[in-house]
């Protein structure tokens, strides 16, 4: 195969040709997405439907109103939309629409198995039981999986927002994480980083790890290296959500590359939280060059505009990755997950056989 066709652009074809080219590249690809947080994963059909439904008549009340209330100025722009958004989730039949529509639409993607991150104490603060949450976000789960078999797992996520008290947060998250092993795999932490140090969350993170949890906290997306070193000494880190800004230490990155801590990687969440200008001055490229374990993540996909598909093709076309690069970023995240090692086997088969189907 020519390099352009590599490329995913066929030799002498047109724009329509090529296009094509790589819509049908991405689809045959088995998926595993494993940074994507399901409040973020609310289709705006839903949020107006929940609004309606509960009587909440701040937020937009059509489609042109939630695309112009996604516009987000900066991250904490984008921080107090998400927090005005998940209002509208009020009781275990929301949840449970909420996790079966999110599994749903991935596995129309081709996703295989994904591990998502959602925050339940963002709810329990609001009132409603813990037990009704896990409860509705389970039933929505095993319905998805009964009619797509796609595997969910969970992480639960502490929301490190300025200004909330954020011990109560720690406590109510890891003892809803240990209450229910087994679906709940990993503790994260998540919203801001300036401002919320790491440090404070040791004692949780250390918990977790006794107990078997696996550890995944955001770092490194809107503050420096140093998030991630903390995260990486205080929080017993084993894989980090983002991490772009990993590449202005070079000790770091020789320290990621070496110890194989994989990095979530968000593209398009990135531009639109005003992280990133755009795709072409996206790091991606530069950590894949570097050697850093990478992924592609989706994030908050509805309200970022994207999905894991749309990522995999913005990396063909707004990245410059070739095929065998998205390739190798589909088989990354198969072994970054923790996933049963069965279904890892599975789905890496299933991508050797589209590769050589392929003849990459």
């Amino acid at each position: 195969m020519s390099s352009e066709a590599v490329a995913g652009r066929r030799p002498g074809g047109d724009e329509a040709s090529d296009e094509a080219s790589d819509e049908g590249f991405v689809d045959a690809l088995p998926k595993v997405e494993l940074h994507v947080h399901l409040e973020g994963s609310m289709h705006p059909r839903t949020l107006l439907t929940l609004a309606r439904r509960h009587g909440i008549d701040d937020l937009p009340t059509d489609s042109d109103g939630v695309a112009k209330f996604y516009e987000f100025r900066d991250f904490d722009h984008f921080i107090d939309v998400y927090l005005a958004a998940v209002r509208v989730l009020r009781d275990g039949e929301d949840f449970a629409l909420l996790a079966r529509e999110t599994a749903l639409g991935l596995a129309a993607q081709g996703v295989r198995y994904a591990e998502i991150t959602f925050t339940p104490f963002l709810h329990i603060q609001r009132g409603i039981d813990a037990a009704e949450v896990f409860d509705g976000v389970e039933r929505g789960r095993r319905e998805a999986e009964e009619t797509t078999g796609i595997q969910l797992r969970w992480v639960t996520d502490i929301p490190g927002l300025p200004g909330m008290d954020l011990r109560p947060a720690a406590e109510a998250t890891i003892e809803f994480a240990l209450s229910h092993r087994g679906s709940v795999i990993a503790l994260g932490l998540g919203g801001s980083e300036a401002g919320v140090p790491r440090s404070q969350f040791a004692d949780v993170f250390t918990a977790a790890r006794d107990a078997g949890l696996h550890r995944v906290p955001h770092a490194g997306e809107t503050t420096g290296p140093r998030t991630i070193w903390d995260s990486l000494e205080y929080l017993h880190a084993e894989r980090i959500g983002h991490g772009i800004r990993a590449i202005d230490d070079p000790v770091l990155v020789d320290h990621l590359r070496a110890q194989h801590v994989p990095l979530e990687v968000c593209p398009t969440s990135n531009l639109r939280t005003g992280v990133v200008a755009d795709y072409s001055g996206h790091p991606l490229s530069t950590m894949i060059k570097m050697g850093l374990p990478v992924s592609l993540n989706s994030d908050d996909p509805p309200m970022f505009g994207t999905t894991l598909r749309d990522e995999y093709l913005h990396a063909l076309r707004g990245l410059g990755l070739t095929r065998r690069q998205v390739v190798d970023l589909a088989v990354a995240a198969v072994d970054h997950s923790f996933a049963p090692t069965a279904l890892k086997a599975a789905i890496r088969a299933d991508l050797a056989g589209v590769v050589e189907g392929l003849s990459l």
